[in-house]
Formats: structure tokens, C-alpha cells, sequence
């Protein structure tokens, strides 16, 4: 798909084009700060599904239309008119999105480029790297409205900042500036609003052009290790190093360290 624009046309609530690699899908309801309708939904979990199966993706990128926003969350209006129980739409929607986007064995970038607020921010943390702009800013907005985080949040808050950090964050619901997400791990990097497009891209092709299954088991381990002890994770880390070892990036890899000239990696 590479070059493609994906989506009916503007008014598609996500829009998806792909080059180098790299497979940009972007959160399109600017007029809405891009919150998150049952299409947009949908339509961001079936491309993250095909990401998976597309060998061509080597690297996604989630950013949201526009300059405001990320994504602000949930369209309350929507929610409220379809009378389900929120229960039901995390079961149903938001917690197979976030589930996907920790398990696809990619890595993916958010780049945000204005506020990341209540889903939106847990989709944000959800993402492998962040980079944010000066101006945007992160809030765990739900105790704004007398509801506790979701979509990750309680999990991703206190491994990324700490727990006090964590509780501080999702009790007062309070916004968190670019500066002080970078300050306390939130965020990997914040840049200049008119540069952020640019680095994100940047980052996003050096990954493509990295060896992929590799960065993918990096990405399983990494994950197993929040919630395994030591021994087992070194025992872990053999059997995948072992898979490592039996891919052709690998020899590609050793063949271009011994003849001493930059790696080829073709991702398999």
C-alpha cells in the first residue's frame, strides 16, 4: 500500500497512507478533537489488524488530524445517544484496541500533536514511543466527570511515572504540560509543534529500516518482563534470542558488521 490514502474521503473518521515502511493512521475528526466514535473505532482496529498480517508495515505512526488535538477520548454525545453501558463499550471496543496495540510484535509511535485527553491519553501511553509537541498536553480527564481511568491507563500511569505520579495524575485530573510528560517518562521526546511531524517521521523510518522481527521480539520481551521475575525472564530471553539468531537480518546483520559497511535490513 505504498503511497496509498485509505478512508472516503475527508470526512472518514480514520485516514491511512503508507510509505518507506512506515504506515501512518490518523485519528480524522478534527472538528471534534478527533474523539473516538464507534467508526473511528472500527475503523482504527481493523487497520491495526491488517498492520499485523501486511509484511510491508515495518512501523505505524498514530497521530490526529488537525493542530488541537490528538484525540480527546470518547464522543460523550454518541455514547450517551446509543444508550450503552460503559462497561459494555470498553469490553466491546476500546480494551481489544489497546490489547492489540501492546501484542502486534511492530512498533508504534504516538505523535502527539495536541491534547491526548482521557481515552485518548490512555491510547497515547498505550503506543511504544511518544513524541509530543511543546504546546500539547495529557489528562487523565475522567475524575472530571466522577469517573476513574480506563482503556490501560491504571496500568501504563504508574510503569511510566511512578505510582505516586500515577494517583496524582488520574485523581486530580489535571493537565499535564509537554515539559513535565517528558520530565517524569511519559513522553520520549517533545519538540517544536513545527518540527514534531518531521522528527516523528524520521524516528518512524529508522525503525522501518531496522531489523524487524528483532524489534518485535524486543517488544514481546520487554512486555513479559512487567510481570515475571528474573530467572524467568533470562531463561525467556535465550529462547528468543535463539529465534532472533535464525532470521536473515541477523546474517545480514553479521555480514555487514564483519565487512565493516551499513545493514541492509529487509524485515525478515
Amino acid at each position: 500500500m505504498e503511497g496509498e490514502v485509505s478512508g472516503k474521503g475527508a470526512q472518514s473518521a480514520l485516514l491511512a497512507s503508507a510509505a518507506e515502511g512506515v504506515l501512518t493512521l490518523t485519528l480524522n475528526r478534527p472538528e471534534a478533537h478527533n474523539a473516538l466514535n464507534d467508526a473511528m473505532k472500527r475503523e482504527l482496529g481493523e487497520a491495526l489488524r491488517e498492520a499485523v498480517r501486511d509484511p510491508a508495515v515495518r512501523c505505524i505512526v498514530l497521530r490526529g488530524a488537525g493542530d488541537r488535538a490528538f484525540c480527546a477520548g470518547q464522543d460523550l454525545k454518541e455514547h450517551r445517544a446509543g444508550g450503552r453501558s460503559l462497561r459494555e463499550s470498553l469490553l466491546r471496543t476500546y480494551n481489544p484496541l489497546v490489547r492489540r496495540m501492546r501484542e502486534m510484535e511492530k512498533p508504534i509511535i504516538g505523535m502527539i500533536n495536541g491534547v491526548a485527553a482521557g481515552a485518548g491519553c490512555s491510547l497515547a501511553l498505550a503506543c511504544d514511543m511518544r513524541l509530543m509537541s511543546s504546546s500539547a498536553r495529557l489528562i487523565e480527564v475522567f475524575a472530571r466527570i466522577g469517573l476513574v481511568p480506563d482503556t490501560g491507563s491504571h496500568w501504563f500511569l504508574p510503569r511510566l511515572a511512578g505510582m505516586a505520579r500515577a494517583f496524582e495524575y488520574a485523581a486530580t485530573a489535571r493537565d499535564i504540560p509537554a515539559e513535565e510528560a517528558e520530565r517524569v517518562g511519559l513522553v520520549n521526546r517533545v519538540v517544536p509543534p513545527e518540527a514534531l511531524e518531521a522528527e516523528t517521521m524520521a524516528l518512524a523510518r529508522a525503525l522501518a529500516a531496522g531489523p524487524t522481527k528483532a524489534i518485535g521480539l524486543i517488544k514481546r520481551t520487554l512486555n513479559r518482563a512487567l510481570s515475571t521475575d528474573l530467572a524467568s525472564l533470562l531463561e525467556y530471553e535465550a529462547s528468543v534470542q535463539e529465534v532472533a539468531a535464525s532470521t536473515r537480518d541477523h546474517a545480514e546483520g553479521l555480514a555487514a558488521f564483519l565487512e565493516k559497511r551499513p545493514a541492509v535490513f529487509t524485515g525478515e
